[in-house]
């Protein structure tokens, strides 16, 4: 049964569009207080100093006309458009009652965003019952002339619903990401996304350019052979125990200062820099997992900021590579015990880590994370992790996470 009180209630759609200035939205909200008004949803976006502010709004209706005659003098004065659109009791009720509805982040990156790749994904957003809430730019602007190889452009995509099929929507989204060469993520939006605290990388080909074992390998005469086993490794097609100790065997002989020259000459991977020095500002822990060698991956420790470095010892003696390894051999299965020891060394939920790798003993420490993610990954890596960045550097990893390049750059 409804009151007088509930009669005189009135819902209203506040839409104002125009050129943006400092003072808009304090002056309309300083009407909307004079006459007690409850702000029932407020939203604001300006692009390209076009301001566009949505505000819904309960009043009491024996004042909305002088509230509204209120609102048109200012919007005048201000040199904005001001829209009232009247909402209904039910509307809002079927509003509200989205709040029991999934959030889901889709990230949609790459070296430039082109009209298509936006609406490929809208429309797959459409077909399976999701609904955009909103959408941001999360990289800087782009230049209108003199294209930078080294670019990049990255928009964050808010929607909400029931989604059945988390595959099929994973599936479409990677085809269009072959189509249209960007990166797409698709993420649930919980408590864990936003609080991410541990990111565990794969070094060779993911945090440097190359496989230092062939690099080793070049160095000791054996770079053909060496490198055919560490292709049949990452693709999965051999044990990676039992190539690896086939392509350390190979090495014997090598002098020590080989290794340090490697080190100094390291081809780092686009990004890293950049990577790093936001996780570390932000309180990130970082740790290298990898079936590569300790002694790189102490040097990058030392050159970026890692926490941890997990890799394999080899033997010297004599100043001379021995062909054997010290201790247990860092592989797949290793990699996702590491990575869940660390977790709880640094008192963390896994759900709030983050894995990245390319190759396919990469794959059980991807799958145990939180957030997995395939860097610039071998096909059936890629296929097969949750999340793949392909098109741009390292530093894409931070846009997956809700970065902002105006508060990291």
């Amino acid at each position: 049964m409804k009151t007088d009180r509930d009669s005189n209630i009135e819902l209203m759609l506040l839409n104002i569009t125009g050129n943006d200035r400092p003072g808009v939205t304090v002056e309309l909200s300083e009407i909307l207080a004079r006459y007690d008004a409850t702000i029932l949803d407020i939203g604001q976006a300006d692009i390209h100093h076009t301001l566009a502010l949505g505000i819904l709004i309960k009043t009491d209706s024996r004042v909305s006309g002088d509230l509204m005659k209120d609102l048109l003098f200012k919007a005048y004065e201000l040199d904005v458009n001001i829209r009232f659109s009247p909402v209904s009791a039910d509307e809002y009720q079927q509003w509200v009652g989205l709040q029991g509805k999934d959030r889901w982040i889709i990230t949609l990156l790459g070296r430039r965003l082109t009209a298509a790749a936006i609406a490929d994904v809208s429309r797959v957003v459409a077909e399976m019952g999701l609904n955009i809430d909103g959408i941001k730019r999360l990289t800087g602007r782009m230049p209108l002339h003199g294209e930078n190889p080294l670019s990049k452009s990255c928009v964050q995509i808010s929607v909400r619903g029931n989604l059945d099929d988390q595959t099929e929507m994973q599936k479409r989204f990677m085809e269009i990401a072959n189509l249209r060469e960007v990166d797409i993520s698709l993420q649930e939006d919980t408590m864990y996304r936003r609080a991410r605290r541990l990111v565990c990388f794969d070094m060779d080909s993911t945090l440097i350019g190359t496989e230092v074992i062939d690099e080793l390998a070049d160095r000791a005469g054996v770079g053909a052979e060496v490198r055919a086993i560490t292709e049949s490794a990452m693709r999965g097609e051999i044990d990676f125990c039992e190539s690896f100790t086939r392509r350390v065997a190979l090495l014997k002989g090598l002098d020590e200062s080989v290794m340090r020259d490697i080190a100094e000459n390291l081809p780092i991977t686009e990004g890293v820099d950049r990577m790093m020095t936001a996780l570390k500002r932000t309180g990130y822990k970082t740790a290298i997992l990898s079936g590569g060698f300790t002694y790189f991956g102490n040097y990058l420790k030392q050159r970026f900021g890692f926490d941890y470095v997990y890799a394999n010892e080899l033997e010297i003696k004599d100043g001379k590579l021995t062909g054997r390894h010290l201790g247990d051999i860092v592989d797949g299965r290793r990699k996702a015990e590491l990575l869940r020891l660390l977790a709880q060394v640094e008192n963390v939920n896994i759900k709030q880590t983050i894995a990245v790798g390319d190759g396919a003993n990469d794959l059980p420490m991807l799958a145990t994370a939180g957030l997995g993610i395939a860097f610039h990954a071998k096909p059936k890596v890629k296929a097969t992790a949750d999340q793949s960045l392909s098109t741009i550097g390292l530093d894409g990893i931070l846009y997956f996470i809700g970065f902002k390049d105006s508060l990291i750059s």
